[in-house]
């Protein structure tokens, strides 16, 4: 978006307080996330900060969250089961290893409760961690989502992004791209099986 000396950017955060002929610097570097063992169990925005009033994640390692997309070549070719644990799921709509999958449904009917029991299969059966984007999510979903995730005892495998409804529509574009960089961090240099949940597709 250069040219007649004109830049155009996109707010990922609050703009409350920002004036026209306020200074802009140029920091050089794409966007990054911290990643890493430390992420697991804490709560990020789509800067990596920490939103879980709990410190700053603090990390060897950063992602940046825009990276180029594998070649056709590169990507698995081999159809495999992902052995869930959960029966019904296993034998009547088994997941395909490295494959997509859409949970569908109404209030209280119970995807969080798929969610979770996915989560803690994966991380027991597996030895993976998970990674969970919410994308437009209201502060009470998150925080609902978070306290049962704690009491059933998974929030300690998964890494929890969120791009909430009352922040800017930028953060809510590029929370998706922030999970990804989480979990390509697990898959890539831990060699680990990693879930990619992305709460709400249609907010995107």
């Amino acid at each position: 978006h250069l040219g007649d000396s004109i830049v155009r950017t996109i707010a990922m955060d609050q703009t409350d307080g920002l004036v026209r002929g306020d200074e802009a610097i140029d920091l050089g570097t794409p966007i990054t996330v911290p990643v890493g063992e430390a992420c697991l169990g804490r709560l990020m925005n789509v800067l990596g900060d920490a939103i879980d009033g709990r410190g700053d994640v603090e990390t060897e390692h950063r992602y940046p969250i825009h990276r180029p997309a594998p070649n056709y070549e590169q990507q698995g070719l081999v159809t495999e089961q992902f052995v869930t644990g959960i029966k019904v799921v296993d034998l009547i709509s088994p997941y395909a290893r490295g494959g997509k999958i859409g949970l569908f449904g109404g209030a209280g009917v119970g995807k969080t409760v798929l969610i979770t029991e996915l989560i803690n299969n994966v991380a027991k059966h597996h030895s993976g961690v998970s990674v969970f984007a919410g994308v437009g999510e209201r502060t009470r979903e998150g925080n609902d989502l978070m306290l049962e995730m704690s009491e059933s005892g998974v929030l300690e495998s998964t890494v929890m992004v969120f791009g909430q409804m009352n922040e800017p529509p930028g953060a809510r574009l590029r929370i998706g791209l922030t999970g990804v960089a989480q979990a390509e961090y697990f898959r890539d240099e831990r060699g680990q099986d990693v879930l990619l949940f992305i709460d709400n597709i249609f907010r995107f």
